[in-house]
């Protein structure tokens, strides 16, 4: 006896019905929906302060104090956000729906991590410091564009009748 295959080119979507279920279901998902957009303002702020200290010499400890928070903000989203993928999909990584966001997203915590290694072990100048910060920025916006796009996709995908949206 054959297997049913799926049809070629038909794209199974991001979530199955019991997906869909658990993630509008979790807390966890209002909790990655409320450290998101704190985590992208506080990016900003930082991002300005960065910026204006590798133009200025000035700012130097609220460029800094600036990256530490938004790393903590991330550490928070990579865990959070783990135990979120484990509700939904039944693991804490690269669940297949999100592979290449949480590949990205590992270099994104890696890049953030040099950079607090960095500041404490003082291996490097301010200078170097910031530019590490901004090399984890670039990677952290290409991230959330992942993410954003996703979020697009899932809200044009069609709700199975009698599944919750």
């Amino acid at each position: 006896m054959q297997q049913h295959q799926p049809r070629r080119g038909k794209s199974p979507g991001l979530y199955t019905p019991e997906q869909r279920k658990r993630r509008d279901g979790s807390p966890w998902t209002v909790v990655q929906g409320v450290l998101a957009p704190i985590q992208f303002v506080v990016f900003l702020g930082s991002l300005a302060l960065v910026l204006n200290y590798l133009i200025t010499g000035e700012g130097f400890a609220e460029a800094t104090l600036s990256v530490v928070v938004k790393t903590l903000i991330l550490y928070a989203i990579m865990i959070t956000g783990s135990i979120w993928e484990r509700e939904v999909f039944g693991r804490y990584l690269f669940a297949p729906a999100f592979f290449w966001e949480d590949v990205v997203s590992i270099l994104v915590l890696i890049l953030h991590t040099a950079y607090l290694v960095v500041l404490m072990t003082d291996a490097f100048g301010p200078g170097v410091q910031m530019y590490i910060a901004l090399a984890a920025y670039a990677a952290y916006v290409i991230n959330a564009a992942q993410y954003l796009i996703k979020f697009r996709l899932a809200r044009r995908e069609p709700v199975a009748v009698g599944a919750p949206s």
